[in-house]
C-alpha cells in the first residue's frame, strides 16, 4: 500500500512528534484533537522543534518551513479527511478511550486504511477487536520522537502479514529503526523500563536512599543517561502508573504491583515536569 495521507489523533507530547516526522519525511498530515487550544500548542511545539533542527543544522530554514505547511489542523474527529491512508492514534493511555475512537473511526475512513496505535502497554489486540483486525498495528514511538530512532511495531492476534510489511517499511521511510514485537502486556521496552522506575520508587519509598542519589547510582553505576526518578518525572506519574496497571492486571501478578508512593503522588496531582513537581522539582 502507497501512504500519503497520514492522519495523527491527539496533539500531545507524542502526537506533535508523530506528526512531526511525518510532515518531515514528505507526508500529508493531518493533525487531530478535540479542541483547536490544543492543535495550537502542539503546533508551537512543532515549530519549535524545527526550529531547533535548523539551528543544528540537521534541516534548512526552507525544509522546515514545507513541513509545517504539510500539517492540517482539524478539530474533531468526525471532521477527519475520508481520503486518509493511516491514521495513527496518540491519545491518553486509556483502553476505554483508545476503543471508542477507533470504533468511530471505522465508519469513517476508507476500507483499505490502516489503523495504528501508539499505545505503550495496551494490548493491540483489544483494541483492534472493534475495528479492521488485519488491518490494525502498534506503531510505539519513543519519546521525544523526532530524535528516539526506534518504533515497536506491534503485531496484534489478526495482524496480516501485508500490514506489518507496509508498516515496518514505513518506519524505515522515517528514518526510524523498527522493532518486531508480539502482543504481551508492556511490549519489551514498557516490561522492562517500568518495573525498573516501580523499583526505584520502592526503593525512595523504604528509604534506602534519596531520589538524588537513587538516580545518581543509576548514572555513574550503570551508565544510564538519565536517572530512572528523573525519567519517571519526564514520562509523568500518571502514565508511570497506568502502564503498571496494566502489566499488573496482564500478567496477574505481584512483581507488577505499582508502589504505593507512586499512587500517592498521581492522586496529589504531583506528576512530574509537566505540573512542574514530582521526584523533583521543576521551574
Amino acid at each position: 500500500m502507497d501512504i500519503k495521507n497520514v492522519t495523527i489523533i491527539g496533539a500531545g507530547t507524542m502526537g506533535n512528534g508523530i506528526a512531526h516526522v511525518f510532515a518531515l519525511s514528505g507526508f500529508h498530515v493531518d493533525l487531530v484533537d478535540i479542541k483547536q487550544e490544543f492543535i495550537k500548542r502542539g503546533l508551537s511545539t512543532i515549530s519549535k522543534n524545527l526550529e531547533r533542527q535548523v539551528k543544528k543544522e540537521k534541516i534548512t530554514e526552507q525544509q522546515k518551513n514545507e513541513t509545517l505547511a504539510r500539517i492540517t489542523p482539524v478539530v474533531g474527529i468526525e471532521n477527519i479527511s475520508k481520503d486518509t491512508d493511516l491514521v495513527v492514534e496518540a491519545v491518553l493511555e486509556k483502553r476505554e478511550l483508545k476503543l471508542s475512537i477507533f470504533k468511530e473511526l471505522e465508519g469513517l475512513v476508507k476500507k483499505d486504511a490502516i489503523f495504528a496505535s501508539n499505545t505503550s502497554s495496551i494490548s493491540i489486540t483489544e483494541i483492534s477487536s472493534v475495528s479492521r483486525a488485519e488491518k490494525f498495528i502498534g506503531m510505539h514511538f519513543m519519546n521525544p520522537v523526532p530524535v528516539m530512532k526506534l518504533v515497536e511495531i506491534i503485531r496484534g492476534y489478526s495482524t496480516s502479514k501485508e500490514t506489518f510489511k507496509t508498516i515496518e517499511e514505513l518506519s524505515q521511510k522515517l528514518g526510524k529503526t523498527p522493532v518486531e514485537v508480539n502482543d504481551y502486556p508492556g511490549f519489551i521496552s514498557n516490561r522492562i523500563l517500568m518495573p525498573m522506575i516501580n523499583e526505584a520508587i520502592f526503593a525512595l519509598y523504604e528509604g534506602v536512599a534519596s531520589a538524588e542519589d537513587i538516580d545518581t547510582v543509576m548514572k555513574l553505576g550503570m551508565a544510564h543517561p538519565m536517572g530512572p526518578l528523573t525519567l519517571a518525572d519526564f514520562i509523568g506519574l500518571d502514565v508511570c502508573l497506568d502502564i503498571m496497571n496494566v502489566l499488573y492486571n496482564g500478567f496477574n501478578d505481584s512483581k507488577y504491583r505499582p508502589c504505593p508512593l507512586l499512587k500517592n503522588m498521581v492522586a496529589a496531582n504531583k506528576l512530574g515536569r509537566k505540573t512542574k513537581e514530582g521526584f523533583f522539582k521543576y521551574d
